[in-house]
């Protein structure tokens, strides 16, 4: 049994001291899309808030995202500076109107619901967000929690 719990420790030990040797983003505090060795940048930029009706809606410029993967399930690597990788959330946008947007909340109460999502941390400032399930085509927004920034993305 001691025997056992020394090997296990040992293991851990090495599994914990191996250096992560992938590709590194370029910019901190950037959600960057993984295809394979590749990074691909997602779109920075701030949502505008809006009310319609009963409704308040954050909306983003134009149709569609340039940073875009064929992956539905994307994962994401993301050196953190000053953003708290444990404190982002993904959300799908509905493009209308040449912009993109998703309804926040309806008669004051909360509608729109984050994609299920992982966050690893990788490397001393280098974490790993992955989406849990598939997404489907469509537009996308990595958002910190409670915050107008936003990093777009498409599936396609």
């Amino acid at each position: 049994m001691l025997r056992a719990s020394l090997f296990a420790l040992l293991g851990a030990a090495v599994l914990y001291g191996q250096k992560y040797n992938g590709p590194q983003p370029e910019k901190a505090d950037l959600p960057y899309l993984v295809h394979a060795d590749n990074l691909v940048a997602t779109e920075s930029g701030t949502a505008k808030q809006e009310t319609r009706k009963d409704d308040l809606i954050a909306v983003v410029e134009g149709t569609t995202s340039p940073a875009a993967t064929p992956l539905a399930s994307p994962i994401f690597l993301i050196r953190a500076d000053k953003l708290a990788p444990n404190d982002l959330e993904i959300y799908r946008l509905e493009s209308k109107n040449g912009r993109r947007e998703v309804i926040l909340t309806h008669k004051k109460k909360p509608v729109a619901r984050p994609v299920q999502c992982t966050v690893s941390h990788v490397a001393d400032d280098l974490y790993r967000l992955e989406v849990n399930d598939e997404l489907p085509n469509g537009e996308y927004s990595i958002t910190p929690r409670g915050s107008d920034q936003v990093f777009c993305f498409r599936v396609y």
